[in-house]
């Protein structure tokens, strides 16, 4: 607002050119709205520890029947999650994310976490599922967060998280699916798949199918598979054009870990556009996401080559 020094008092429209602003969406991270004893309102910033009478969302005011900008314009390669969810309100919303204690799956339930969203971390790794909702409640401990254990190497742990989750009752509009390897040495999970294959994508894949009865249940929902622009280096049909399902879980010999991460990377669109067709008319929308050219995370840590090239270029790349 602007404030007349002259005649004292303030006004939204801008002395010159007219144009009117105003307050919109929720308070940014990290505050809250409180009430003091004369039913006053004033704003709490849990971040740098202070209090205020002075509503923060002055700093994000709009325009008045502004013309919407074009996405292009609005953001781009360097924005945040933290800066598209601004004044977002997502506490009716609940949230799987597969892969959820590290790296983009991290960054993705934090952010979603502190729009008031109900988020379950899928992970391998109980513990360090657990610690890593301890972390996002050190930022807001009102976060609604929770680590259930969830194996993709294992259709039985597919299986059993999906029978877990249901039995809360809950509805699902939100299921993204994250968790992927990449570099790993050849070698078979217990349901004799190669193991590339099954993580980033039967596993999925399966988990999808299990839950298709709630996110139907629950729409609007939709699907986010993390996929890579890798997809187009690589092929999946033989000779004749058929598919090969040589190709997708491969034997020893027949084995490269990059084109097997390719390969599974290319399933991902496959069946997140076939995903969309289907269920696309019951309120259940899905798309493929491409997070950034070697965009820094822990995702290279099975080769000290693959390490080594991740950190030579991590200077010129996106940055969690």
């Amino acid at each position: 607002f602007f404030y007349s020094h002259l005649e004292e008092k303030t006004q939204w429209e801008h002395p010159k050119s007219g144009k009117r602003k105003r307050v919109a969406g929720g308070l940014p991270y990290g505050w809250e709205q409180e009430t003091d004893e004369n039913g006053q309102v004033y704003f709490v910033d849990h971040i740098n520890k202070r209090t205020t009478y002075l509503d923060p969302r002055l700093a994000f005011t709009v325009e008045d029947n502004p013309v919407k900008p074009a996405t292009r314009q609005k953001y781009d390669g360097n924005s945040t999650a933290m800066e598209i969810l601004q004044g977002r309100d997502l506490s009716e919303k609940v949230v799987i994310i597969t892969g959820a204690n590290s790296g983009i799956g991290f960054e993705t339930a934090k952010s979603l976490a502190l729009h008031g969203a109900y988020i379950i971390l899928a992970c391998r790794n109980a513990s360090r599922g657990n610690d890593a909702v301890q972390r996002i409640l050190a930022e807001w401990h009102k976060a609604k967060v929770e680590a259930m254990t969830l194996d993709l190497a294992s259709l039985q742990s597919v299986q059993h998280f999906a029978e877990a989750f249901k039995s809360k009752n809950v509805p699902l509009h939100i299921l993204i699916c994250n968790a992927a390897v990449f570099g790993v040495p050849w070698c078979l999970t217990e349901d004799d798949l190669e193991s590339t294959f099954q993580v980033n994508h039967l596993g999925h894949f399966y988990l999808v199918q299990l839950l298709e009865d709630v996110l139907r249940r629950s729409s609007p929902a939709r699907v986010v598979v993390v996929s890579s622009e890798s997809h187009r280096f690589t092929e999946i049909k033989d000779s004749s054009g058929k598919l090969d399902f040589n190709l997708l879980s491969p034997s020893k010999k027949e084995y490269w870990a990059m084109l097997a991460y390719n390969r599974s990377k290319l399933c991902n669109i496959l069946f997140s556009n076939e995903l969309n067709r289907r269920l696309s008319p019951h309120g259940v929308t899905s798309n493929s996401v491409h997070p950034g050219n070697m965009i820094y995370s822990s995702i290279h840590r099975n080769w000290w080559v693959y390490t080594l090239l991740f950190t030579l270029a991590r200077p010129f790349t996106k940055s969690m």
